[in-house]
């Protein structure tokens, strides 16, 4: 086997491990919510929402990946289920400011449940020294990759699992 070879191989294998765990993660995600009738998209926007309080809904569909568009169907369906009010900015009023209602940091509650259940399934068998040598591995990967796309001038965000505490995110190591 070449190097080139050998680079190419071990570049998919990181790459498929990452995508194939993030992927089955949100799939147990999705299952867990499901039970409780919220998307894994509604559940990652009460988090962002809970996390940095009211923000404007493209620097939110930022933080998800989500074109601005796609995300308002989520908002929308979201404000017709009284999870979140959408308002106006004062100084633009085609900037909507999104805010979690009180309905919404009632659910938080079951949310964190879910949470629990799927980390508790995903570190079955794994020890502490485990757990900590992967959120170790995962910290160096996404700091290896944080930088700017010079065709999109787009910057690697902060991931979701950062901003949720131990007891919301079922892979979180503290």
């Amino acid at each position: 086997m070449t190097a080139d070879q050998s680079s190419q191989k071990l570049c998919q294998g990181v790459g498929s491990w990452i995508v194939s765990t993030a992927h089955a993660f949100r799939k147990a995600m999705e299952c867990e919510l499901s039970q409780e009738g919220i998307t894994f998209r509604q559940w990652e926007v009460l988090v962002w929402l809970n996390s940095d309080g009211e923000q404007p809904q493209n620097e939110l569909a930022e933080k998800m990946g989500l074109e601005t568009q796609t995300l308002g169907g989520i908002l929308s369906r979201m404000e017709r289920d009284g999870w979140l009010t959408r308002q106006s900015c004062s100084e633009d009023r085609r900037r909507k400011l999104i805010r979690a209602t009180a309905k919404a940091e009632i659910i938080l509650e079951d949310m964190h449940a879910c949470c629990d259940r799927v980390r508790e399934q995903a570190i079955q068998g794994l020890t502490e020294a485990d757990l900590n040598q992967l959120n170790l591995t995962c910290e160096q990967i996404r700091k290896n990759l944080d930088h700017e796309c010079p065709e999109t001038g787009v910057k690697h965000t902060e991931p979701i699992s950062t901003i949720i505490n131990e007891n919301s995110c079922p892979g979180s190591v503290t």
